[in-house]
């Protein structure tokens, strides 16, 4: 079974940056895709960033984050991130990381983090 373990979310000023985390289980053989989507009240869950691993093409984001939000991942790619900056009221929300990713057991699915409260607010 996958897990994904999302930390980092809280409440920040607008302006301020947080930083949200995702480490993946160790049965994830490859991923296909990574990414970080965000549902706030009342709205449909949305795509924030997203890329594919070693495909050596740039990473996409949302048009209302771009320039302010860096997808990344460390060096062993267990680990994916959301680094945060210039944070809006707009950008609050709850944060979920993503993986379409293969695994021995079960093959190729994607799969959900529990999501982390991002609250930006004076």
């Amino acid at each position: 079974q996958v897990q994904l373990v999302e930390s980092g979310g809280g409440l920040v000023q607008p302006g301020g940056s947080l930083r949200l985390s995702c480490a993946h289980s160790r049965n994830i053989l490859n991923i296909y895709v990574m990414g970080w989507y965000r549902q706030a009240p009342g709205k449909q869950r949305e795509v924030v960033a997203v890329i594919e691993p070693g495909s050596g093409t740039s990473a996409k984001y949302a048009d209302s984050v771009k320039g302010r939000f860096t997808i990344s991942t460390d060096y062993t790619g267990i680990t994916q991130y959301l680094q945060m900056d210039n944070l809006k009221p707009e950008d609050t929300a709850i944060y979920y990381c993503y993986v379409d990713a293969y695994t021995r057991a079960n093959g190729r699915h994607d799969h959900w983090g529990q999501g982390t409260q991002v609250t930006v607010s004076s």
